[in-house]
């Protein structure tokens, strides 16, 4: 096809988008699968894939073949329908001469989207505000960090004063984060070049050469990544943190073996529902499958019930234990020693991460904190992509002794 027919904005005439071959039309698929999935829409890779093959089988002149091979791929649900027509008729449909600049007439549907992602797509379609998002306040949205300098001040900023936008870059920070935890030797062996010489079968390889020692071979331990466990505090006091540790938990799942707790009045095993792909999915079945967010404290109680139903399941071959809070409780002190004490026992190493030692001036006075700290490995931050960082270099450094 010649260069002057090749689409070269997001306002271009729709019937040049249904006329060009399928490996000009890739980029805009891929924008519009990030504009459903902004929108809540499952757009992922898949996804795309799905679509582009099913654009192979129509003519791709036809806008409705066109509309109807992509809602065939990307509509999964009754209720996602009204969702992806207003995002096909937002990026496909010509734009009006006569209407004001980007107004499409007669198609009024809004897109739920977040203030700061309707305000970006809204400028680069070039589409009336009112498209997109109706009645939100204009706010900034930095699509992607600029530069070095504008990074490093995002991995340094507190998760509390973040906007959504930034949120949202952190979360690609934390997916993009290199996790890995040191490894451990086990009783198993297995063959190698070096080790200990492996007796057994050098002689079954001997009786095969009419019994002579012919070759030795040798086996040293295998060596497995120390499983994670992480029981986070989603109380009323952590709410302001929970979304961005939520985020935390499911990009160490997709790397580790991580088994995922949170707790406020009680506690929930997540780790199932953290299995999804798809972030946003993932966050939406944790949302619906714990009934206490930013309810109470009881931090006692919620280790007392890992301790009796989780510790002999989750915390064999050396695992990591993990506690996220900020140590206000509401439960006795002498449980929480008890607990804990009990928990360290059966953890090759406990780790209790804190967002406000961030703070300027913190010292860990509140009466749960302070009685549970002598009883913790290390005490870390966890307010900002900085100082979760530095747990991941603490959880690649472990050695095989436990290190008070």
């Amino acid at each position: 096809m010649p260069d002057e027919e090749r689409p070269e904005s997001l306002g271009e005439d729709p019937s040049r988008i249904f006329s060009v071959a399928p490996p000009d039309l890739l980029p805009r698929l891929g924008a519009f699968a990030r504009l459903l999935h902004d929108a809540g829409l499952e757009a992922g890779p898949r996804r795309v894939t799905d679509a582009t093959r099913a654009l192979n089988y129509i003519d791709l002149k036809a806008e409705v073949d066109f509309r109807n091979a992509l809602r065939a791929v990307f509509v999964s649900r009754k209720e996602d329908l009204p969702v992806f027509e207003a995002a096909f008729d937002i990026f496909w449909a010509p734009p009006d001469p006569r209407a004001s600049a980007g107004m499409i007439p007669g198609r009024g549907r809004s897109l739920p989207m977040a203030p700061e992602r309707a305000k970006a797509w809204t400028e680069a379609l070039g589409l009336n505000r009112s498209q997109m998002q109706r009645e939100q306040p204009p706010a900034e949205f930095p699509a992607s960090s600029s530069g070095y300098s504008a990074e490093e001040l995002l991995r340094h900023k507190d998760f509390e004063e973040m906007t959504w936008a930034e949120t949202e870059q952190v979360r690609r920070l934390l997916e993009a984060a290199p996790w890995r935890v040191a490894e451990r030797r086990t009783r198993r062996l297995r063959p190698s070049r070096t080790g200990r010489i492996d007796l057994r079968r050098s002689a079954r390889h001997a009786i095969r050469s009419s019994g002579e020692l012919m070759t030795l071979f040798r086996r040293k331990p295998r060596v497995r990544r120390r499983p994670l466990v992480l029981i986070c505090d989603v109380s009323g006091s952590m709410e302001r943190y929970s979304r961005l540790l939520m985020i935390f938990a499911h990009a160490v799942s997709r790397r580790e073996d991580l088994e995922a707790f949170v707790f406020s009045t009680r506690l929930t095993r997540i780790t199932r529902l953290l299995r999804h792909r798809d972030l946003d999915r993932a966050l939406d079945s944790v949302s619906k499958g714990v009934h206490d967010f930013s309810g109470g404290t009881r931090i006692g109680d919620a280790l007392g019930d890992f301790n009796r139903k989780w510790a002999r399941r989750v915390l064999g071959h050396g695992a990591v234990v993990i506690i996220v809070s900020d140590g206000w409780d509401r439960g006795d002190p002498e449980h929480l020693v008890a607990e804990l004490v009990h928990l360290r026992r059966s953890a090759h190493r406990l780790i209790w991460l804190n967002p406000l030692l961030g703070s300027d001036g913190y010292e860990p006075l509140t009466r749960g904190m302070a009685a549970a700290l002598p009883h913790c490995d290390d005490f870390l931050a966890a307010h900002n992509v900085a100082a979760l960082e530095d747990l991941g270099r603490l959880l690649a450094g472990l050695d095989s002794r436990t290190s008070r």
